[in-house]
């Protein structure tokens, strides 16, 4: 256990001195439009007030929007006669939610600051950190600077996107293939500790699969049976409204809701077993700190900055 808290320790510095691109900065607003951040925190609490699991919608979504060839807010652009955007892509079509909440911050922030000077991949990654603020996590520093993609692809979603059926060594392959280690995939995945699913993204795991608490499996079939019920929802967790290590702990009793959330523990000792025990039980409140860690480093993946892309002024379309 000490050498998994020494590479852990290791891990989370190296993401805090290492700038993943020097061009984006925290303060990147402070002169051009102050008001920014304070408005979409505003407008995300508002939201949250009113449907608390729109925290976990705009995590998601910025999620989904990093994980497609960087975090460029290509995920929040409609489909067009030049491309089919991300939004039909099948990890996404009929359960990303959100749109509406940063149509509404990106207005209100074109008005207060009268120019339009923050991009909507910046709102994206700004909401995600005060969604899970606000349900009680961190409040980490985001780096910001990021400019808006011209363009969307949901092949590229569907390939990118992990599905919920992937298996530990699959989840960990994807979480590799955009620059992120086997820690990132585990705290990242925790983001499940907020939010619903669909009964179709873990009915083959309730009915078919062995690593599952027998109890927890047959209280999920009352709404979710064999068909029918495709769009009903259940909690990721037992503590879904708050922000905490319980995901882990669901873990260990063997009641993830996802089959891919279960990969990450299967009993016996082997993959991100021992760091789902860390987290769970021996040291919750790290992993809030190695959370806020991750997602400035996920948040970082491939930005669009300088004269690449654009700002757009609407986040639905690209710039005329």
């Amino acid at each position: 256990m000490a050498a998994l808290q020494s590479f852990l320790y290791f891990a989370t510095l190296v993401a805090i001195l290492i700038p993943v691109s020097a061009q984006l900065t925290p303060d990147f607003y402070d002169k051009v439009c102050p008001q920014a951040l304070p408005i979409i925190r505003k407008i995300t609490k508002q939201a949250i007030r009113r449907e608390p699991r729109m925290g976990a919608s705009l995590l998601r979504m910025h999620f989904h929007d990093c994980f497609v060839n960087g975090c460029d807010g290509s995920v929040l652009l409609d489909d067009t006669a030049n491309f089919t955007g991300e939004k039909t892509a099948l990890p996404n079509l009929n359960s990303l939610r959100g749109f509406e909440v940063v149509d509404q911050i990106k207005s209100a922030i074109n008005q207060a600051c009268s120019a339009n000077v923050v991009s909507c991949a910046d709102i994206l990654a700004v909401a995600a950190r005060d969604s899970v603020n606000l349900l009680g996590g961190p409040a980490y520093k985001v780096l910001l600077g990021r400019r808006d993609s011209r363009t969307a692809s949901q092949n590229d979603a569907n390939t990118n996107l992990p599905p919920p059926f992937f298996n530990f060594s699959q989840l960990l392959s994807n979480f590799q293939s955009h620059g992120l280690n086997l820690k990132d995939l585990v705290v990242l995945s925790a983001g499940h500790t907020i939010g619903r699913a669909r009964c179709t993204t873990f009915r083959d795991r309730i009915y078919n699969d062995t690593n599952i608490n027998y109890k927890f499996a047959a209280s999920l079939k009352y709404s979710c049976p064999r068909t029918g019920g495709d769009n009903n929802t259940n909690p990721f967790d037992s503590t879904t409204a708050r922000f905490d290590a319980q995901y882990f702990r669901d873990l260990l009793a063997k009641k993830g809701l996802l089959h891919s959330d279960q990969e990450l523990f299967k009993g016996d000792g082997s993959g991100s077993d021992p760091l789902v025990k860390y987290y769970g039980y021996i040291n919750p409140d790290r992993f809030l700190t190695d959370f806020s860690a991750s997602m400035v480093k996920m948040g970082n993946m491939k930005p669009l900055t300088g004269t690449n892309g654009e700002i757009r002024m609407n986040c639905r379309k690209v710039n005329n």
